[in-house]
């Protein structure tokens, strides 16, 4: 009964867009753009934002949207990239760059290259800080090397990281050019934990990750269907287990992908007979990092919310008050289609669509253990492109379009 009810409160009316006030809301929003808001999401309660638009409307929204989102990060992101500072409150997060190869037509890639260290002293940070700067360099891209904000030992995945390494990716999209689907994380040692932590978390960001000589605290990694991961550590490296946890959880990835063969790709090695320091042998998980793209709509998304929790992944999302550490959803979609296969902790989910996997002018249906929850009309509006830009800055994550179902 209650997916009777949901079906009832969900189900919108099936209708295509007014093209005259489709028209009318783009000739508002230029004149939005034109009177130079200070955020983005400034846009999202204007009238006009929720009009259904047509498909070519919605195209000319994502370019408005975008050269708006351009200009401001010029405008108030450049001083910080120039300084190479970021700041979080009263964190701070230096970091260093260089270039390595020619830049591609799509961009450039980004290495975020995570140091060791821990709870330690400044000193010792700072120290694994300069060896991290110059540990690997890979044939294209640029290769970044932050400063962890602290001095904990758990650095690399405290909750200010996400919003930092967040912040980071969406400068150097627009300031250095950076091909958002090739964005790859790598750590070593304790930048190895925080890679075990926010390869997961933050999996919508990544084309790749590699972790290195790290150990995962008891994270799960089911989030990770999407991301290549790359496990090394050394046969004699058995500090706090790191040897033989590492080989549990490549176990582990290797069952999930027997299971999923179309996800969890995967290069695990236990470098017999090195300890902690791997002498490079793992720089063997540049080229393969390199290999991939970040699809930013697959077709499946396996969402286990660990660490700190988001209200996003690809193309599905939740209310940001009702995000939640363990919960899981596990979705699929298919054209019109979407099918949430499993559900737990979720209450209600926020199921995103384009035009680059949906018609949008059909109805499209959501179904969960079985059963229909939604189905109608999906609009195209400037609301959800414009609320789906803002805090990511990610051109592949906007969607046009999105419904609210309820599961429980």
């Amino acid at each position: 009964m209650r997916y009777t009810i949901a079906l009832l409160l969900c189900t919108a009316p099936l209708f295509a867009a007014d093209a005259g006030k489709s028209a009318e809301a783009i000739k508002q929003l230029k004149a939005a753009v034109d009177a130079k808001p200070k955020a983005i999401a400034e846009l999202t309660d204007q009238p006009f934002a929720s009009v259904p638009l047509t498909k070519a409307d919605a195209a000319e929204a994502r370019r408005i949207l975008w050269g708006l989102h351009t200009d401001l990060i010029k405008k108030d992101r450049a001083d910080e990239v120039k300084a190479k500072v970021l700041k979080d409150d009263k964190l701070e997060m230096p970091f260093e760059y260089k270039t390595f190869g020619k830049k591609p037509k799509g961009g450039w890639s980004l290495w975020i290259s995570l140091h060791g260290g821990g709870g330690a002293p400044a000193k010792v940070n700072d120290q694994q800080w300069e060896n991290q700067k110059r540990l690997y360099q890979p044939e294209e891209g640029i290769y970044l090397a932050p400063r962890a904000p602290t001095n904990t030992w758990n650095l690399w995945h405290e909750a200010h990281i996400d919003r930092l390494f967040t912040r980071l990716i969406e400068d150097l999209i627009v300031l250095e050019g950076v091909n958002p689907n090739r964005v790859y994380v790598m750590g070593y040692s304790a930048g190895g934990d925080g890679v075990y932590q926010i390869a997961p978390r933050m999996a919508d960001h990544w084309a790749a990750a590699a972790m290195m000589a790290g150990h995962p605290n008891g994270v799960s990694l089911l989030s990770l269907r999407n991301v290549p991961f790359a496990l090394q550590v050394g046969g004699k490296d058995a500090a706090y287990n790191r040897n033989s946890v590492a080989k549990e959880y490549g176990d582990t990835l290797a069952k999930y992908r027997k299971d999923d063969p179309s996800g969890y790709e995967q290069f695990v090695k236990i470098h017999e007979g090195k300890g902690h320091w791997m002498e490079l042998e793992d720089k063997a998980a540049l080229p393969w990092m390199a290999k991939f793209t970040r699809d930013p709509a697959p077709a499946k998304v396996v969402w286990k919310q660990t660490g700190t929790p988001h209200d996003r992944s690809y193309w599905l999302a939740v209310p940001a008050k009702e995000a939640k550490v363990d919960s899981l959803v596990v979705a699929t979609r298919d054209k019109q289609s979407v099918e949430v296969t499993t559900a737990e902790k979720v209450e209600t989910l926020i199921v995103r669509f384009d035009d680059r996997f949906a018609d949008l002018d059909k109805p499209v249906t959501v179904t969960h253990a079985g059963k229909q929850v939604y189905t109608g009309v999906a609009s195209r509006t400037v609301a959800v492109m414009a609320k789906t830009l803002a805090g990511r800055g990610d051109p592949e994550l906007v969607f046009d379009a999105e419904v609210q179902v309820k599961l429980k």
